[in-house]
């Protein structure tokens, strides 16, 4: 519970669980994705997009004690931050909103329905069950927090505080705050304050239920994704002398501004966006939007060098924007995947038409106060964009997203070569009713045809057909966002001079040469890979197959989509290394070998993944075997080793690719690449065998905060004596958690598996495995235990205390502009 002057916010965490139709129930705490528990089989009706997994219908149902005095609190409203499915809520029998959307927040008033000094039931009724609702995992249920707002009479509306900056000379800042007040009349006062570190920096007064307050804000500090500075923003109600609301939130100072001659500016200064697109799964939690789960990944993703994520293809939560403001990430946050052309049997591009614009307001009233947020994308890879009445449709949004936040620009995500394919269908555009078949091509058909035909389609987006197709849609936007369109980059910037340009999806094995355009042209602005962060669905488009021939997505039991350059527990991928060295961030040769056992057999590759190497030179059993090195660097030569014997030199550096490769028989020992620059060695980098006998070990953090909701993650490995990760020991690990603690996720990297991220028992996958555990809220000592079938046990222990860690954002409350 979290609690201001006049203001109450209550979690709901715990809840009865059912699926629909069943006597039975168990008690689970939120978020909760429901899907994982639901079975995997071939026959799935949502098949590959949804990774085999059944859909399904759920109840939820709990109870609050409405223990305050509705004469001091009287308005009292509930908020879902994020449901899949859709969901009829009820309290006390009485129905009180209706949940469409799995990305977009409602909030439904209640106090009518409350029983003030009783006993409450809340019941939430999902129905998930119709799948592919999406072209990717969705996730089932109250996968995002759920909380109740209790308000006093007077209080400030809800997205009823704006703030926008405005630079000036110097080091100081002006800050604009409009706001809006219910229940009141123009005698109330209203007060802000900026505090940083515990000292007020700027105050504001004024009164009335509506206005703006400027602030002038000496020596400001400003944000920016390479120094987050936050503020806190209180914002008082004042009614004769007593304070009757209040609303704190943190928030950063900063203005953002693009044109085709600059590029894009933050607080006047330009910058290039080294982007990752993301979906909204983590790994072995499923969809379940835990807060230090999205911190752990927005960390990762920034360590490795990005400085931008887009969220793919849907608005984000607030965790993950939380984790983006106080880390510091730029933010592309992108509105829907469709619009009126449906992409998969069962998604709402039916609906659409009805419910755009109120998707549209939830993003914003979400995002307005937020730093990291730079930018809104309407859509992506829309095929009716290539149409007049989609071009139309882009206007009315781009001018909608303008009309309520004036102070980002807006983008739209163009797949060139979609496009092409449809102005060259002639059937005639029609939006998609229910019941309809899809009309037109879709982002799928493109996909399936850009990794048949790879490089061909730099080719067609060359073609004068591909630009008639596209820049009608452009026009209509800040930012033209191309989707594998690096092939008119050069071009467009010389035939449309005020055109800003944003690589919205690259391929993986694209960005050294993304990169390079980024640099050479101001109106070119950043780049976004896909993906920066492994997902589930989309099953195997990006993974590497044994054999000669496979489809775009791959069967049963396939689970991942295949082109993270972290995969699914967060371990950075081999693909990562060739995007570090393209933005300089990579500060010694990176070696890659791709894997031993599997030498000399055929393999299906996919455009969507540059590699199939792994950082490893443990191989057990494939001596002699062909080993196929890639070694990535900025150097001009590379020099490789293998104990202590000279394998070769090659060139390397930017005019190679950024790629030098090897072939060597294997043998274990130490694999040495050794960077020359003028001809004087810069750096090296070595990998070395696991040797001696192998054994299971667990590391992790060795506390985690007592709070219910931290999270501690610990990585289980089958390791040499000399703590090496064997790649070819695999074998299955139990995981048991004693103490105030309890096991929520657990899984690997695999492509393919049956195995459950809910089962305490899972195989390793090339040496390595996650453990997620969450704290239950007691203070005490954690004791995580992993046994493995023949490579013996080891312990994790860890401290659970009231104290946060300030790296992970544990200390933060929720925030936005709401009453938390």
């Amino acid at each position: 519970m979290t609690r201001h002057a006049g203001t109450t916010v209550i979690d709901l965490t715990t809840w009865q669980f059912a699926s629909a139709g069943t006597d039975s129930s168990k008690t689970v705490r939120l978020p909760h994705d429901a899907m994982l528990a639901e079975p995997r089989s071939s026959l799935a009706t949502g098949g590959a997009e949804v990774a085999y997994f059944e859909g399904g219908a759920y109840v939820y149902r709990t109870t609050w004690v409405a223990d305050v005095d509705p004469k001091v609190l009287p308005y009292a409203a509930i908020r879902f931050e994020g449901v899949q499915g859709d969901a009829d809520v009820y309290v006390n029998r009485t129905p009180v909103g209706t949940i469409r959307s799995g990305y977009s927040e409602f909030e439904f008033p209640i106090d009518t329905a409350l029983v003030w000094g009783e006993s409450n039931e809340i019941v939430v009724e999902v129905d998930n069950a119709k799948q592919p609702a999406s072209r990717w995992y969705p996730g089932s249920g109250l996968y995002r927090p759920v909380k109740l707002l209790l308000r006093p009479r007077t209080h400030f509306a809800t997205d009823g505080i704006r703030l926008r900056t405005r630079s000036e000379a110097g080091d100081s800042a002006t800050v604009d705050i409009e706001y809006l007040i219910e229940n009141a009349d123009d005698s109330v006062e209203v007060s802000f304050e900026l505090i940083h570190n515990g000292v007020v920096t700027a105050v504001g007064r004024t009164n009335g239920v509506q206005g703006r307050v400027s602030m002038a804000v000496p020596d400001a500090r400003l944000w920016s994704a390479e120094r987050p500075h936050l503020y806190e923003l209180v914002s008082r109600v004042t009614v004769d002398g007593s304070v009757i609301d209040e609303r704190r939130e943190r928030v950063g100072l900063r203005t953002v501004s693009v044109t085709a001659q600059r590029g894009l500016l933050i607080n006047d200064v330009p910058v290039k966006l080294a982007g990752a697109c993301i979906h909204h799964d983590n790994g072995p939690l499923g969809a379940a939007t835990h807060r230090a789960a999205e911190f752990r990944r927005i960390r990762l993703l920034k360590e490795a060098g990005f400085n931008a994520i887009r969220s793919a293809h849907n608005p984000m939560s607030r965790h993950l924007l939380d984790a983006c403001d106080e880390i510091g990430m730029y933010v592309l946050d992108e509105l829907a995947d469709y619009w009126e052309v449906r992409k998969t049997p069962h998604d709402a591009a039916w609906r659409f038409p009805d419910t755009w614009r109120e998707d549209a307001d939830q993003m914003v009233e979400k995002d307005r106060n937020r730093a990291s947020v730079i930018m809104y994308a309407s859509g992506n890879e829309i095929p009716e964009t290539a149409t007049p009445e989609g071009v139309a449709l882009a206007r009315e949004i781009t001018q909608y997203l303008h009309r309520i936040d004036p102070d980002r620009p807006v983008t739209l995500a163009v797949n060139l070569f979609l496009n092409t394919l449809v102005s060259m269908d002639k059937s005639p555009y029609k939006p998609t009713v229910e019941t309809n078949d899809e009309p037109m091509a879709g982002s799928t058909e493109a996909n399936v045809m850009i990794n048949q035909i790879g490089r061909m389609m730099n080719f067609v987006s060359k073609l004068p057909r591909a630009d008639k197709a596209s820049r009608d849609a452009f026009a209509e936007v800040d930012v033209a966002g191309y989707n594998y369109g690096l092939g008119r980059y050069r071009r467009d910037v010389r035939a449309y001079p005020d055109r800003v340009i944003l690589g919205t999806e690259t391929l993986p094995g694209d960005v050294a040469r993304a990169w390079k355009l980024v640099n050479e042209h101001p109106a070119v602005i950043g780049d976004f890979v896909w993906t920066g962060w492994e997902y589930l669905g989309e099953t195997g488009v990006g993974v590497w197959v044994p054999g000669k021939r496979a489809g775009l997505a791959k069967p049963y039991p396939y689970l991942i989509a295949g082109p993270g350059m972290f995969d699914l527990t967060g371990h950075p991928d081999t693909s990562l290394r060739l995007a570090q060295a393209a933005w300089g961030r990579l500060d010694a040769p990176a070696i890659g070998v791709r894997p031993v056992n599997l030498s000399g057999a055929p393999v299906v590759r996919s455009a969507w993944r540059t590699t199939d190497a792994v950082e490893s030179w443990s191989w057990r059993g494939c001596e002699g075997r062909k080993a196929e090195i890639e070694v990535y660097s900025t150097d001009d030569h590379v020099e490789l080793w293998l104990n202590g014997r000279r394998v070769g030199r090659r060139r390397a550096g930017r005019r190679r690719g950024l790629l030098a490769r090897f072939a060597v028989p294997y043998e274990p020992g130490t694999l040495t690449a050794v960077g020359y620059r003028a001809g004087v060695e810069t750096t090296r980098t070595s990998l070395t065998s696991a040797s001696g006998p192998v054994h299971v070990t667990i590391e992790g953090e060795n506390r985690i905060v007592a709070d219910g909701d931290d999270l501690l993650f610990a990585a289980i490995s089958l390791v040499g004596g000399n703590g090496e990760v064997e790649m070819l020991a695999d074998e299955l690990v139990e995981i048991s958690v004693s103490g105030p603690g309890e096991l929520v996720g657990y899984g690997t990297a695999a492509p393919s598996s049956v195995e459950s991220f809910l089962s305490s028992s899972r195989t390793t996958y090339r040496g390595r495995a996650l453990a997620v555990i969450r704290s239950t809220g007691e203070p005490g000592q954690i004791i995580i235990r992993a046994t493995a079938a023949t490579r013996g046990t080891a312990e994790l222990v860890a401290a659970a205390t009231a104290f946060a860690t300030p790296t992970r954002g544990a200390e933060s409350d929720a925030r936005g502009n709401d009453d938390a």
